[in-house]
Parts: structure tokens; sequence; C-alpha cells
């Protein structure tokens, strides 16, 4: 079984309230509402036919029946509106109604006992004619006290029961069927009739319009009745407990821990062979067994879904079984070191009861031959090399190999080097190696120029050969040749972009040939290292400045690092209602181009609320929602690997809740990677923000949980982050945070690139070191 390779710093998946009250409102006022007029979507056409017409002769003698029919039914709907409304209804003529409410008992019991029941209604305003006129009673205009009698429904339904009936669509109101009679002669009507009854509401309105909606009280949280057992109980528990801890939190507790070192231990799994199935749009596994389509998935769905992806917790997958797997021979080590001029300079060393004076080239002669001696005895079948450059750049040959010598114009042609690399026979293993190198070693002298650039560009596509293999860089100035020159940032601002493209370029390239590039620069000198220090960062190398007697501990420890994974990319997918956040947000979708992976490799991703897409609510609090991350590597015998691991998290608002279960330690690690890769950038300012934000987070954790190791602790990495916070200055060339513009000093590039690519047990290790 795999380890787990996903650890979250928090238990839930935080949501704060205000943002869910503002995403609802946001949510409420852009849906575009059905009218409540209009019959609803799912209404199901009636079986039997509506009743026939009536075919009274009175409605043949009256033409202006069909035009005055629709305008009582529209005046008889309006009124009904207002009783929906208002319980009380209004009149015009007020004082004349309050009198009829004395006889409304007894004139509702004597229709009652009618086998028919009828009642009267005076006509609306516009239909009520001049008194003068004769004419007829449907052609002629009533007295302002004339009414008409209409029939009742059967049975009046109750408006409160059922909001319609899905089974019905006929919307003329239910009578008996007859006409409506109109009385011709005011005078037979009694002086005391009542208020008129509404008719029956049409099957398909609802008793509540879609457009009035019920806004829950502020007491009350919108989803407390969506809360499972385990959170709610959790939620009262941490209530008792800080009850007064419940302002929405600083920084972003939503913190995901990836250890890519623990990928070793899936070499014994069974791998499940081929492609999974995966979807189309945003590239999740859905399910691991092989179907042709998948109609659902799970993390497209605009609004929140109440099912989980169909996947296993944790799946690998072999993506190309049809291949051979490669025998994983033992990858190369190719010493880069820089004989030129300046690696003369001396340094005063104690040496004994006298102090003697040694060039930086002499330390590293003896750093590298410590290292050869150690690899013999330790690991005799690992393959050594060496190349050397000052204004040539030399690749050393072995006993069967002479070596190979270039300079002027073939160290301008970056294609040409290639070839060159190619051409070079790889080195045979160190057990018959070793006293060739050892002599050659010995025999180096500085003198010249600085061609680091095409050193590096050679040593790179040598190494390229066995993926997985490392390239050290020992420096001590800057490059100064035509090809990657660093020495002109004053002079030509052109040929400084055109190097910093170059050393981007060949950080890529060494990346997607599985090369980990490290950089090796002594104590008191200006190598440019925010700018040579690229080829480190996309590798996933080191960058060292090291004294002069510390050459040996570091060359060692950059040795020791073996790479267990190539061509790492790993991908977070989240629900559309969350998003990611960091240095490069995403959407609902965060990929890390990790390239090579060593054991101590750990990345962290942040995510949060989706806060830009205004069509998706944020999760509710108590409800579950699913992240899937995905690992693809590649394996020394160049087996490509897919690592599929899904995880389903609860939802809350409650700070409490969240603050409780807060792990600090992930926390200060994602601050530190988030705040130096800002700071690498250029941008200053936004990792001393992101910085500040999370540290307010963790004082605010350590309040809560009142713990005294969380205290040490945090004072501990406060020291870590002091850099960041206060001194950043310090460490750029310019002497100011102004802009980001500002290039760093090699100790800030240095200090920044480690924090960068820092994990959990290197920040411990620094800080007992400083103790």
């Amino acid at each position: 079984m795999c380890r787990i390779t996903m650890e979250f710093a928090c238990a839930f998946v935080y949501v704060p309230p205000a943002e869910i009250q503002k995403n609802s409102q946001r949510s409420n006022a852009n849906v575009i509402k059905r009218s409540a007029l209009l019959p609803p979507v799912n209404r199901i056409r009636p079986t039997t036919p509506p009743p026939p017409p009536p075919t009274n002769s009175a409605e043949t003698k009256s033409p202006k029946l069909p035009t005055s029919t629709p305008k009582i039914t529209e005046q008889l709907e309006k009124s009904k509106v207002k009783k929906v409304v208002k319980p009380t209804p209004f009149y015009e003529n007020a004082e004349f109604h309050n009198k009829l409410e004395l006889a409304a008992s007894s004139i509702n019991t004597t229709a009652r006992q009618t086998p028919s029941p009828q009642r009267t209604a005076l006509l609306p305003p516009h239909m009520r004619p001049a008194a003068s006129s004769q004419s007829s009673a449907y052609s002629q205009p009533l007295d302002s006290s004339q009414t008409f009698t209409y029939d009742l429904p059967n049975n009046e339904p109750d408006l409160n029961a059922h909001p319609w009936d899905a089974n019905y669509s006929y919307s003329t109101p239910e009578g008996t069927g007859g006409e409506v009679n109109l009385p011709a002669n005011t005078s037979n009507v009694p002086s005391q009739t009542p208020a008129p009854a509404l008719p029956p509401r049409p099957a398909f309105m609802k008793s509540m319009p879609e457009y009035l909606v019920l806004l829950p009280s502020h007491h009350s949280s919108p989803s407390s009745s969506q809360k499972s057992p385990s959170t709610s109980s959790l939620t009262q528990s941490s209530t008792g407990k800080g009850s007064a801890d419940k302002e929405p939190l600083p920084g972003n507790p939503n913190v995901v821990l990836v250890s890519l070192g623990k990928l070793l231990s899936e070499e014994r799994e069974q791998p499940i062979l081929g492609e999974p199935t995966s979807c189309t749009q945003c590239g999740s596994v859905l399910d691991p067994c092989y179907v042709n389509e998948v109609t659902v998935c799970h993390f497209c769905q605009s609004r929140e879904s109440t099912s989980s992806p169909s996947i296993a917790p944790s799946v690998l997958f072999l993506l190309n079984p049809d291949e051979k797997p490669l025998c994983a021979s033992d990858a190369l080590l190719l010493f880069c070191i820089d004989i030129s001029g300046s690696m003369s300079i001396t340094s005063q060393v104690s040496g004994g009861e006298h102090f003697v004076y040694r060039s930086r080239l002499q330390f590293v002669r003896e750093a590298v031959l410590q290292c050869v001696q150690r690899l013999s005895e330790q690991q005799p079948d690992i393959r050594v090399g060496l190349i050397t450059f000052n204004h040539q750049v030399t690749m050393y040959g072995y006993e069967n190999f002479t070596s190979q010598f270039l300079c002027g114009a073939e160290l301008i042609d970056s294609n040409y080097l290639k070839e060159a690399a190619a051409s070079f026979p790889s080195p045979p293993p160190l057990s018959q190696t070793k006293d060739v190198l050892q002599r050659q070693v010995m025999g180096l002298s500085e003198s010249g120029a600085t061609a680091l650039g095409p050193a590096a560009l050679l040593a790179i596509a040598m190494a390229s050969r066995q993926p997985g293999s490392k390239v050290i860089i020992c420096t001590d100035g800057k490059a100064n040749t035509d090809l990657g020159n660093l020495e002109v940032e004053d002079n030509d601002a052109r040929t400084l972009i055109s190097s910093t493209i170059f050393y981007q370029e060949l950080g890529e390239y060494a990346a997607n040939q599985g090369v980990t590039v490290s950089v090796l620069s002594i104590e008191g000198t200006d190598c440019r290292l925010d700018e040579l220090g690229r080829l480190a960062d996309r590798t996933g190398g080191k960058v060292v400045i090291a004294s002069p007697n510390r050459l040996h501990p570091e060359l060692e420890q950059i040795i020791d690092n073996r790479t267990i994974a190539t061509h790492c990319t790993v991908t977070l997918l989240l629900p559309k209602s969350l998003s990611m956040r960091g240095e490069r947000e995403a959407g609902h979708k965060g990929t890390r181009e990790v390239g090579n992976v060593d054991p101590d490799t750990e990345i962290t991703f942040q995510f949060g609320a989706n806060e830009q897409d205004t069509e998706v609510s944020p999760p509710a609090s108590g409800s579950r929602v699913s992240v899937q991350l995905q690992i693809r590597y590649r394996q020394r015998n160049r087996q490509t690997m897919l690592r599929v691991i899904t995880s389903e998290r609860n939802v809350t608002h409650d700070s409490s809740a969240a603050l409780s279960s807060l792990s600090l330690a992930i926390i200060q690690l994602n601050s530190s990677q988030a705040s130096a890769a800002l700071a690498v950038r250029g941008r200053f300012l936004d990792a001393r923000r992101e910085g500040e934000l999370q540290r307010k987070l963790i004082e605010r954790a350590i309040e809560h949980n009142h713990s005294a190791r969380d205290k040490q602790t945090y004072q501990e990495w406060i020291q870590t982050m002091e850099p960041i916070y206060n001194n950043i200055h310090n460490f750029t060339r310019r002497k100011s945070v102004i802009s980001d513009s500002q290039s760093l000093t090699d100790a800030g590039a240095a200090l920044l690139y480690t924090m960068k690519h820092s994990n959990r047990k290197s920040i411990s290790l620094k800080n007992k070191q400083k103790l």
C-alpha cells in the first residue's frame, strides 16, 4: 500500500461566513426567475378535455359578451392577487362595504342552502355606465350601485395545501359552466351585499410568486439543517471551548501539502495498466474502470454536487505498459569546475600553529578528491565525469579516450556544443576511473576568463543520457563570455536580457532531460546567483554559498540527495465552487511543474472559495467537497506512472473548528514557499503581504489552542522569515524595495531559492543550527 502523500493543514475546508452570504446574495441577484404567471415547466396536459362552452341563446344575442367577459375575469384576477399579498381587501367605497359586513353572515348561510350557490359583486368602475342610459343589461351602462351575479366554484381549493397540480393545465375558473348573468334592473338587487369571494386560483399558479425570496434570519445559518452529524458535534464542542473566537480568519488555512518523496514506496504496488478514463475538459480521473465515455464530471459541474467521484482513494496507473522498461543503470555525476584566473585568490586558514594561505581552486580540489574517495568506497558503480572551464571548456577523457577542448567560436554555437557532448563517450564506473580522475583533479590550474554558460550547456547535454543524473557547478565569479554573459548588467541591458533567457531555457532543457543542476559558489564572491540560480530552481537542485573550508560538506549533501523520479507534474483538481490561490492562480485546477524529485521534496498548494465566477456559489457549511490530486512522473527505468489520490473534506465556516484542527507546520511551510516564490520574481511587497497574512493566522491559532510547543515553533519560524518581514532590502542590489525591477544579491538569491524549495525537515534543522 502507498503511504498518504496528500495532507491538509486544516481538517475542514474553511469558507468565511461573509463569503457565503455575499455569494448567496450575488447568486440570487443574477439568477433569472421564471414568471409566476407562466405554467410550470413540468406541466402535464390533462387527459380529459375542458368543459364545452355555454350554448345559451342570450350569448348569441349579445355581441359584446366576448369583450366584457375577459374584462370581468381580468378584474377578478387583480382582486385575487390583492388578497394573496394582503389579507384585508381594499375597496374604493369603504363606508358602503362596512355597512354590508353586518348582513354578510346571514346572506352566506342562505346562499349555502340553495342548490346552485351564487354571489353578487359590484361591477368594476370602468364598467359603470351613465344613469340616463336605457340600453339592455349587456350593452347599456349601469349605475354605480349596480351589481352582477356569478356562479361560485364547486370546490374552492386550499391555497396553502398544494402549490399547484401537475396534472392540470386548464386555466379557466371552474364553475358550473353557465354564463355570467348580469341583472337588467338594479332595483331587484338587495341593497346590502357582502364583499365578493375570490374565484379559484388557476392550477398552474403557485401560492407564492418565485420573484419573492424569503431570506433566512441572521441568527441562524442558511445551511444549518444540512450539517453532517460529525461536523455538528465538532462544532458544538468547539463552541463550548472558544465561543468568543468566531471572527473570520486572517490568511488562508486551506493548504494542501504533497510529500513527493514518498513516491518511492509505490514501486512495490501493482499498478493498473493503461491510461485511465479522464474528463475531456478538466482531465479528472473519474473511474479506474475502462469505459468508452464519461457522462458526468464531478469537478466540471457549476452547481454543488451531492455525490462524490466514483474512484478509489488512491490508484496507481502504468501509462506505457507496451514499452519495455530500460535497465536502471547508475546515473552520471558531473563536476563542472571553474578554473578561471579569479580562482587563484587566496584565503587565510589555520594550519596548526601557523596560518597558511590557500587558493580557492585548492579548496575545491580537496573537496572533490574527498568526495571521489568516499564514492569509490560506497558506490563503486557510479559514473563520475569532470568538466572545467576558463577561456575554454575541457571534457576530460579516460584511459582509452583523450580529453576534448572547445574554444573560440565553438563556445557560441549551442547546437555545436550539444553535438560535441553527444559524441563524447560516457565515463566508465568509478571503480575503473578513480585513479585517472584523481590525477586530473590534482593537475588543475587557474587562468583565463569564465566561460560558464557554454560549460553548463555541455555538462547538461552529457548528463541527459541518463535521467536522474546530476551536474554540480562550482564557481567564484560571473560568466563573462558571449554565451550566458552575466557581467554586463550595468553597461548593456540587452545582453543581460539575452543571458536571462539563455539560463531560463537551459533550465527547461535540463528539467525535460531529467537532469538536476546545483550551483555552489564561494563566499565573498559575486556570481549573479539570481540568474544562474534559475538552473537549480527549475531542476530541483540547490543554490549554496559556502566558505572555502565548508565546500566538502556541501558537496557531500548535494551528492547524497539522490533523484528518485523525473518529469514530475502535480495537478490539484477542485470543484468549481473552489479555486486555486497563490503564485499562479488557475481557476479550480492548479498544475505545478516539479521536474526532478528527491526523497525530501515537498510542495504546497493554497485554495479557497471561488470569488471570480459569479455563477457559482461557495460550498455550504456542513456539505462535503472532493479534492483530487494527480501526480505524473517517470521512474528511473523510464516507465511513466500516474498516481491519483481523491479525498473528501467537510466544509465549515466555524473559525473555532478550523483553528482547533490547524497544522502550523504545514501553514509555516506554505508561507515560506509562497513568499519566497514571489520574492524571487521581484514581487517583494506581495511577498511581505503574503507572509503577514499567514503570520496573523498562526498567531490566532496559537492564541486559540494555548500550546507552548506551538509558541516555540512559531518563534523559530519567525527567525526564518525575518528577511521577508523586515530585511528584504538588505538582499537587493539597490538597497530598496520600491518596485518589481530590483535584482537580488547572491546572498538574497541563495536564501530565497532555498526557502522556495524548503521542506519541514529543512526548516527544523535550520532552526536547530541557529540555536
